[in-house]
């Protein structure tokens, strides 16, 4: 139950990065120039995060 919760809190956090660079692209000009590459370093982040909850929660689960 509560690694169901933290996959999904780790998925919902890079689904808003990846939503907040998606905006700030959108938006362009010096905003974009600032923002861009710090959101896709936060997105990276948020990936590697999730990867790893996923994968501790399939070891857990295994019984191992």
């Amino acid at each position: 139950m509560i690694g169901n919760l933290l996959i999904f809190l780790a998925l919902a956090a890079v689904a808003l990065v990846l939503l907040g660079g998606i905006v700030v692209m959108a938006i362009g000009g010096q905003t974009s120039a600032r923002w861009s590459n710090v959101l896709m370093r936060y997105r990276i982040v948020a990936q590697a995060a999730a990867l790893l909850i996923i994968a501790l929660v399939v070891y857990v689960a295994s019984g191992r």
